[in-house]
């Protein structure tokens, strides 16, 4: 049972002002003219070459679909404007997985450590940009890429009679290996793609690499799992061949496989290993949450003017980084009532998925599943 505690360990290691009638003139106004306003609002962005064919969850309950990743921010600002603003869970007219989803707060701030992340709300000021902007520079020495996608207009900022709040989240992790990974030659990922870039382990590789590597199980090439090791306590984990819906599925079948794996934990001289290169940026606007109203505890009714969250992430033979935002504008609207040692393949080169966890916690702050490895390349 001890052994059991310890393997999980390690295993498991990443949110009243009732309106005049003039106001509510002017609600109606916005309600009706939205659309159109939106489409005014030029949009600055930094020059990121976002991707637009990787599907993105809110929550690792979500249903996926191939080539598809999940990051903890958006949970974060989602769990501020429940206990900030709206102290209840948050309900559309119309029902949607992905609020009940959200509303559960699976991923919380105990599921990652401080150093991880930023984040703020407040009234939508231009001292709460200025805000947001220095504690990112002084915590990440970094800039935002979705601040300017909000429009900072005086007419669309936080005044005496239409009240407007802005939630935002970074997470910036880089985190490296001791050892460096042997660079693979070139190869196919699945039967469709060639010359992809791969790093891991081959007869050539230094032994000390083989100890970042713990085997999680392994079955056959196509099912087996493993957890590349970083020296600031990051854990990689890498799976193929299980089963699972949602992010949280497989990640639950991964852990059960792993607990009840009695084969060899050790990577192995005679064992191989062979990972892509990763190096991706996506952009996800939730188009679905937005312009849609839903009420406080005390009948105070909001909508989500916008919300937006991207994700970047790399990886190669020297470690990794990944840098995640969120944001979401809020708008007040009314107040209502021993033989032979045979070698293993750990090749993910076809459809696999990746956790990143922080050691000793409980939670993955990021997952992805591949399928078409030229998205990420």
């Amino acid at each position: 049972m001890k052994e059991n505690n310890k393997r999980k360990i390690r295993f498991l290691n990443v949110f009243v002002i009732i309106l005049t009638a003039f106001l509510c003139f002017v609600i109606w106004q916005i309600r009706q003219n939205r659309q159109l306003n939106v489409q005014q609002i030029p949009e600055k962005q930094a020059n990121i070459n976002f991707s637009s064919d990787i599907n993105v969850v809110a929550t690792m309950q979500d249903a996926i679909s191939v080539d598809t990743v999940w990051c903890g921010t958006f949970q974060l600002i989602w769990n501020d404007l429940i206990k900030e603003l709206v102290k209840q869970e948050i309900h559309f007219e119309e029902p949607f997985d992905i609020v009940e989803h959200l509303n559960k707060q699976e991923f919380d701030e105990n599921s990652i450590s401080d150093e991880y992340y930023y984040k703020k709300w407040g009234k939508k000021t231009l001292d709460l940009k200025k805000e947001i902007e220095t504690g990112i520079e002084q915590k990440f020495h970094e800039k935002s890429d979705v601040l300017e996608n909000i429009d900072w207009s005086e007419e669309a900022l936080d005044r005496e009679t239409l009240e407007r709040y802005l939630f935002y989240v970074m997470l910036k992790r880089s985190f490296s290996y001791e050892k460096e990974f042997s660079e693979l030659d070139n190869g196919k990922f699945g039967n469709q793609y060639e010359n992809i870039k791969y790093f891991g382990i081959d007869n050539s590789t230094k032994e000390d690499v083989r100890k970042q590597v713990e085997v999680l199980y392994y079955d056959s090439q196509k099912t087996c799992a493993v957890q590349l090791n970083t020296q600031e306590g990051d854990v990689i984990i890498l799976g193929k061949g299980i089963e699972g819906t949602t992010f949280q599925e497989i990640f639950d079948n991964m852990q059960k496989k792993s607990e009840i794996y009695s084969g060899e934990k050790e990577f192995l001289k005679a064992d191989y290993l062979r990972i892509p290169e990763i190096s991706f940026q996506v952009k996800k606007e939730y188009q679905e949450l937005q312009n849609k109203g839903f009420y406080t505890y005390d009948n105070q009714e909001l909508i989500i003017d916008k919300a937006i969250q991207t994700i970047q992430l790399k990886l190669d033979k020297t470690g990794g980084s990944i840098k995640s935002e969120a944001v979401m504008e809020i708008e007040c609207l009314s107040a209502m009532m021993e033989e032979e040692t045979k070698p293993r393949y750990f090749n993910f080169d076809e459809e696999y998925v990746i956790f990143l966890i922080e050691k000793e916690k409980d939670k993955p702050y990021f997952a992805m599943k591949i399928k078409d490895i030229t998205k990420f390349q």
